[in-house]
């Protein structure tokens, strides 16, 4: 299902163009005024967030890479060659954070998802060396209540080994399977390593206006 040699290069060019950071909201109410098809990019904290967003974009500080799980707390948007916005949501689950904290977090992060028409995707990251977390699902449960189509992608797919990736792989296929709104093709990355990189960078490209 990945693209073909020409969505490649093609999704290359797109993301090696102009990404400027046009928003930054911090509820619902202040969302930007919405004139592209976005992205969303969501996973639980310390999932590899913000490194892959900076990998995909071919940028060192795109997003702001925090040792400290939970440390975003607003939606930031990025206007990605005129064509598509990227929107860098607050990781979810993080179980330090205040449970008043937490709960406004995880509203904003699930009122945008629910209520964007906009949104014509949302990447669900996954840490490979962890697998899929009953956080995770929760997440995915609403996704697929709210009917908002989503694609899993699996992180640092490098600290793994190869037959270790394959199981990760093959088990979060299944776990897709049994989601009504989640594409049926997984996505394996490594932002240190480059891995899987250009497939994703197709998928979103695919989604851009022309």
């Amino acid at each position: 299902m990945t693209g073909t040699k020409d969505d490649i290069e093609a999704a290359r060019k797109l993301f090696a163009g102009p990404c400027d950071f046009i928003w930054g909201a911090t509820s619902v109410d202040n969302l930007p005024p919405a004139k592209l098809p976005e992205v969303a990019f969501v996973g639980r904290s310390n999932a590899g967030k913000s490194s892959l967003l900076n990998a995909l974009t071919g940028r060192k500080a795109l997003a702001r890479v925090s040792h400290t799980p939970g440390r975003t707390r607003q939606i930031n948007f990025f206007n990605l060659g005129g064509r598509i916005v990227l929107a860098d949501l607050p990781g979810y689950g993080y179980a330090k954070a205040s449970k008043s904290l937490a709960e406004e977090w995880q509203n904003l992060i699930f009122a945008y998802l629910r209520g964007r028409a906009e949104l014509r995707r949302v990447a669900v990251l996954i840490d490979a060396r962890r697998g899929t977390m009953d956080i995770d699902r929760e997440a995915m449960k609403l996704l697929d209540q709210a009917a908002v189509s989503y694609a899993l992608v699996l992180t640092k797919m490098d600290e793994l080994k190869p037959a270790e990736r394959e199981k990760a792989q093959a088990g979060l296929g299944v776990e897709a399977k049994r989601h009504t709104a989640a594409y049926p093709e997984i996505f394996a990355t490594s932002s240190l390593k480059n891995l899987g990189l250009e497939e994703l960078k197709a998928h979103v490209a695919a989604l851009a206006a022309y």
